[in-house]
């Protein structure tokens, strides 16, 4: 890839975006540098024929032309056979200005092939120098002291020179700002990935607490009075076992469903969250044989059906309410209430247990991740959980989700 300089520090590498229009100028200059010397030969021959120098003439316009062919071939990075070639190229042009002063005007293309593969400070110095050739080959044409003959052609290669570092620049400046974008962006990726998968993590943490960890935990408190019955009263021990077993069949229901799509098994079921919460109910009650009665109510009814994403919040934050009642509360009675209102679904867990302070939640009081699991779930539905409890009178939690409304078709 092309090299070249930056204020005359170091080297910067072309950009991919500006390698049209760096053809573009190359293409450009070549063809004019071919067109000037095609001008210039057809010039002396048409002025000086016959002279002993034409032989010389044309062979080094041939050679110069031979020579300005291989240097794309070269590429224009600062190698040693570029230079070398670079070298030869001007020097066969000084040789035909001494010999034939109109071929100065050439050496409009040969700035351009300089400025190319040149560090600044040597491509400026040999501008001057081309340009010193120019201005002392249009003297030796004219008749007399001409000052536009001495002062156009610095003017002009001071013109050249600025478009070409002002337009070098302005490409530099423009890759740069291309990666900085492309960086920004891929920065922007890899943070969106991240969250992405900490969103992911938390919510599978979540999933996870509400379902399989809880029935582990009702597996483990089965299983413990199971073996302390065990000798004693063998019937209790068996349903103790048979409810485990119920709990574990539910758990590897989720397990699964979590590979398939980790949406709850009871709504993957059928019948909507309304039944799923009176599914839950029901199996709530029937594993804690008789300790615990659940029982769900649903008022009024869904303006519209809730999103897939609602629903199972929903239903996890109902999990894992009981849940909590089941190994914290002590309760005996507790209440799903579902409530269908026209901007929002409330969803109300009560249960007539030991209760506690709400404010020590906030501290760390109470253990295990459940509340914060609930908060979490409805923070990303721009939901609202409450919790209103006292010690010795029970808890209600109650969760709050915005429902979108629903435009009615006029009639």
């Amino acid at each position: 890839m092309e090299q070249r300089y930056e204020d005359g520090l170091r080297p910067v590498p072309e950009r991919s975006n500006d390698d049209g229009d760096t053809r573009s100028l190359a293409l450009l200059m070549h063809a004019a540098f071919f067109l000037l010397l095609g001008a210039s030969l057809a010039r002396f021959l048409l002025r000086h024929p016959g002279e002993a120098r034409t032989p010389w003439i044309i062979g080094l316009s041939v050679a110069l032309a031979v020579l300005y062919v291989v240097g794309p071939v070269l590429g224009s990075r600062p190698t040693a056979r570029s230079l070398v070639w670079l070298g030869g190229l001007v020097v066969v042009w000084m040789v035909v200005v001494v010999l034939a002063p109109s071929f100065a005007w050439c050496a409009v293309p040969l700035f351009y092939t300089g400025l190319r593969i040149l560090p600044p400070r040597a491509a400026y110095a040999l501008v001057a120098l081309l340009t010193l050739f120019v201005v002392a080959a249009q003297l030796r044409l004219a008749h007399g002291f001409d000052p536009n003959l001495v002062l156009a052609p610095p003017a002009v290669a001071a013109v050249a020179t600025a478009v070409f570092v002002h337009m070098r620049r302005q490409a530099v400046r423009q890759g740069r700002l291309i990666d900085d974008l492309l960086r920004t962006r891929r920065e922007l990726a890899a943070t969106e990935r991240r969250e992405g998968t900490l969103a992911e993590r938390q919510r599978l943490s979540m999933e996870i607490h509400d379902t399989l960890a809880q029935g582990l935990s009702s597996q483990q408190m089965l299983l413990q009075a199971a073996d302390r019955t065990w000798d004693s009263d063998p019937a209790a021990a068996r349903r103790h076992i048979r409810t485990a077993e119920g709990i574990a069949e539910r758990n590897l229901a989720e397990a699964r469903r979590f590979v398939h799509d980790l949406a709850p098994a009871d709504l993957a079921e059928g019948g909507g969250l309304d039944a799923a919460l009176h599914a839950l109910a029901a199996r709530e009650t029937a594993q804690a044989q008789g300790r615990l009665t659940v029982r769900c109510h649903i008022e009024g009814a869904p303006h519209t059906v809730l999103p897939d994403r609602t629903q199972s919040a929903l239903l996890r934050i109902a999990q894992g309410a009981l849940a909590n009642v089941t190994e914290h509360a002590g309760a005996t009675e507790a209440a799903l209430t579902l409530t269908h209102l026209d901007d929002r679904t409330v969803l109300d867990i009560a249960d007539n247990g030991q209760g506690f302070t709400p404010t020590a939640t906030a501290s760390g009081g109470v253990r295990g991740h459940g509340l914060p699991a609930m908060r979490a779930r409805l923070r990303q539905l721009g939901g609202t959980l409450t919790i209103e409890s006292a010690p010795g009178e029970g808890t209600v939690v109650t969760a709050t989700v915005p429902v979108a409304p629903t435009t009615q078709d006029p009639a």
